[in-house]
């Protein structure tokens, strides 16, 4: 119960900014639409040049899979074993940076408006947007380490399997840890932001500074989340109970029709609440800001430790 009041006070705090600062909705949908923009834009390219043949023919899909595969010959139990031309992958790998960056741009912006609300300032989107544009070399600097990063671990998940999917996750958590200020740092500090080590650097020195060497997890909003979903589900086997003793489906098609606007709403501002926390946290932890409505007792219970 402790928990689930202290989740909940954590998720009230982050909602109220929000409620105060309602453009902060529009950065993520933003970011969404460039990304699914740049990705019909990259794949439009190769999928649909000229082949000679119609787009709805067999043939101009035939001729666009050979233009993106080559045969390396037999494979053990098969007849024929195909793999991305080098071209293909050359192009895969400049969408992959290309997107990568657009996301870091973007949430670049985001957190610049992100602490400007937790600063008592109004939200300005054009704001986040042309902040975002002067540090655009970090950004860049950024997207391109962290990209590089998610390629070896990407590599070393598939070339050594069973050991390699684990080394992998650790690997993965420990630099999801590590870079979990990163962002900020490049809002809040240029002189750390010149250099993509040295803002990886200046996020876990945040951390260890604040919650000590040991932390063995983060406690956010997951558990309230968890919570919601749970009862999100009793809801829809309620709905399933009620159809079959009225023998009446339709209560179950209107039911989960509601159940999946309403978690999708509901995840869309329980992530927006998350990155607002994380501002915050940030705040104190690099700054020794604690901003309204959190307290102190929030952000020192944000990590456990392990004794």
């Amino acid at each position: 119960m402790e928990k689930l009041q202290r989740s909940w006070v954590l998720l009230k705090s982050s909602l109220s900014v929000i409620g105060r600062n309602k453009q902060l909705l529009v950065f993520p949908i933003v970011t969404f639409i460039c990304t699914v923009a740049i990705l019909f834009f990259f794949l439009a390219g190769p999928l649909l040049r000229p082949t000679g043949y119609s787009y709805v023919s067999a043939q101009h899909w035939q001729a666009i899979s050979h233009s993106l595969f080559t045969e390396t010959g037999p494979a053990a139990g098969h007849s024929h074993h195909y793999a991305l031309s080098p071209m293909a992958i050359g192009y895969l790998a400049l969408m992959y940076f290309v997107s990568m960056f657009l996301a870091t741009f973007f949430n670049v912006a985001f957190y610049h408006e992100i602490i400007a609300a937790l600063s008592g300032d109004t939200v300005l989107l054009g704001r986040g947007l042309g902040f975002a544009a002067s540090r655009w070399k970090a950004v860049l600097m950024w997207t391109l380490l962290a990209g590089l990063v998610g390629l070896i671990i990407k590599v070393i998940e598939q070339r050594l399997e069973l050991v390699g999917r684990i080394l992998a996750r650790v690997i993965g958590i420990a630099w999801s840890v590590a870079a979990v200020f990163v962002i900020p740092v490049l809002v809040r500090d240029p002189e750390h932001s010149a250099n993509p080590f040295q803002m990886l650097q200046k996020s876990a020195t945040c951390l260890r500074r604040t919650w000590g060497e040991a932390l063995i997890g983060y406690v956010g909003l997951g558990f309230i989340n968890t919570m919601i979903t749970l009862a999100s589900f009793l809801f829809l086997g309620a709905a399933f109970g009620v159809s079959v003793l009225l023998s009446n489906f339709f209560i179950l098609a209107a039911a989960g029709v509601c159940w999946l606007v309403g978690m999708v709403v509901w995840s869309y501002l329980a992530g927006v609440a998350s990155q607002v926390y994380r501002g915050a946290l940030y705040l104190y932890a690099a700054e020794g800001i604690v901003a309204q409505p959190y307290s102190q007792e929030m952000f020192d219970l944000a990590w456990k430790f392990k004794k």
